[in-house]
């Protein structure tokens, strides 16, 4: 089971070549069998415990040898604990932060932090569920799932050249469908993220622990496991019926979507 079992991820390797020279020495010998997505959630649990400043420690990577070419996903670490540490405080007023976060927690992780804001990370996150926007990023023939060890895991792969085409065809519909609203702004959110790396970089969704208890929970509905998921063929269903104008295409799409992860973001609340 994975640390974190509770988050998915989605990634951005850019190629090698795309960072400093220094780094690049650094990573060019790196092992890409090296199971890295447990050592960076590991990392992250021990920092509950003992909480330091990420931008104090040497950070890690993912590492994608792909046709040759090295691919690398920097776990930036301290650019997403500034972000989500920034969001959180903007999510409630001033004075009731603190009792959340203590000052002095702040300090410990915010040390070393003083130029985050202009740093872009290469993983997004998001706990509980998967985004219709990520999936709407890929096709079923870039998917890959199964079980290693007898835990079910699920990740698709494609180009950021197709992964851009896709996201502006699912902002441009959304758009014609629906107008300007929050659905939108996630999307293009996401383009503008995606349009931030190099133009050969590839996006990796990996549904990460959730795939376990996504994978539960269907074999309890007499279905056969991580298998059954049909989340990014429900995606562009309801997209087609969006693009078409048929309504009941687009419902009938978005309401398998829901129906299979609302048990999985049910756990939530069980823990």
């Amino acid at each position: 089971m994975s640390s974190t079992p509770y988050v998915a991820s989605l990634r951005i390797f850019e190629p090698i070549s795309a960072f400093p020279a220094a780094d690049r020495l650094r990573w060019e010998s790196l092992s890409a069998d090296a199971d890295t997505r447990e050592e960076e959630q590991a990392l992250a649990l021990r920092r509950l415990v003992a909480p330091e400043s990420p931008a104090l420690r040497p950070d890690g990577v993912h590492v994608l040898d792909v046709d040759g070419i090295r691919y690398i996903s920097p776990w930036s670490t301290a650019t997403r604990v500034w972000s989500a540490l920034d969001e959180f405080k903007d999510s409630m007023p001033s004075t009731v932060t603190p009792f959340f976060i203590p000052p002095a927690l702040e300090e410990v992780i915010t040390s070393g932090m003083d130029n985050m804001e202009d740093r872009v990370p290469h993983i997004l996150t998001e706990t509980w569920m998967v985004p219709p926007r990520w999936l709407a990023l890929f096709i079923p023939e870039e998917r890959e799932r199964g079980y290693v060890e007898e835990i079910a895991y699920s990740r698709a792969r494609t180009t950021i050249a197709k992964a851009l085409e896709r996201s502006k065809n699912s902002h441009e519909i959304v758009l014609r469908s629906f107008g300007d609203g929050i659905v939108e702004e996630e999307i293009a959110d996401l383009i503008d993220w995606l349009e931030l790396f190099h133009p050969l970089s590839m996006v990796e969704l990996d549904y990460g622990g959730l795939a376990h208890y996504l994978d539960g929970t269907l074999k309890a509905n007499g279905m056969a496991g991580i298998e059954d998921d049909g989340s990014i063929e429900d995606v562009i269903f309801s997209l087609s019926g969006l693009a078409s104008g048929d309504g009941s295409i687009a419902g009938e799409g978005y309401n398998r979507l829901v129906s299979r992860w609302r048990p999985v973001q049910a756990l939530e609340s069980a823990m």
